[in-house]
């Protein structure tokens, strides 16, 4: 067999595509290193390793990371503040808090389905980061935890949801959405499209108690808000 192309390496007279320059490069990297810190364990697992499958020289690789801890700590800010950029500004528009969670739920959900490979071990390799980025990370989780407790005490205030204790309706409802990444496959019975209006129904409407979005109520789980 063949050993695989470099990527690094186009054809004779054929430029390298632009897809494969810059910041896409070392998102290449580490989808890469993700995937193989999951099968292998980060402890297991070499520089070498991680240039072999991404089908570059390891010198290369030191041109973007300059230790495999670097390249773990990528991973999980893939799924720590890149989820706050692009989730939170959820929270913040126009609608009931009902209205905006159901938003949210969609929204964790659409982010996290293609980088499930990366929240697990963003979960289950954190003790390997540096304290300065374990800190840091830590630091994201708990600001986007607390966003959406602001918003369940919001509704519990207004009457709109019936849940007794914010923060503890807050953690119910991540151990539910992430829950996702241990068991979704795309290949299963259920589609995305199913999960998030079920997981709409049983976070939003049955746990904090939104009649709007309680199926039972409703007859139909009304139209969530896309984002």
């Amino acid at each position: 067999m063949s050993a695989p192309k470099r990527i690094d390496e186009p054809a004779p007279g054929q430029p390298l595509p632009a897809r494969r320059t810059g910041r896409v490069r070392r998102e290449e990297i580490v989808a890469a290193a993700a995937r193989i810190f999951a099968r292998q364990g980060y402890a297991a697992v070499g520089m070498r390793d991680i240039a072999e499958a991404v089908g570059i020289r390891g010198a290369s690789l030191y041109h973007h990371f300059t230790a495999k801890e670097e390249i773990l700590y990528a991973v999980c800010l893939t799924v720590t503040r890149e989820l706050n950029e692009q989730n939170l500004p959820v929270l913040d528009a126009p609608g009931t808090p009902a209205q905006r969670l159901a938003a949210f739920v969609r929204a964790h959900l659409e982010f996290l389905h293609p980088r499930r490979v990366e929240h697990m071990v963003g979960l289950h390799e954190l003790a390997a980061l540096t304290p300065a980025h374990r800190a840091e990370i830590d630091e994201y989780r708990r600001y986007y935890q607390r966003r959406v407790r602001d918003v369940i005490a919001a509704g519990m205030k207004s009457g709109e949801f019936t849940a007794i204790d914010a923060r503890l309706a807050a953690f119910a409802a991540f151990g539910v959405l992430n829950g996702i990444s241990t068991w979704f496959h795309d290949d299963g019975e259920l589609g995305l499209e199913e999960v998030v209006r079920g997981y709409v129904v049983l976070i939003v409407g049955r746990m904090l108690g939104a009649r709007e979005y309680d199926d039972n109520q409703a007859g139909a789980v009304p139209n969530i808000p896309q984002t």
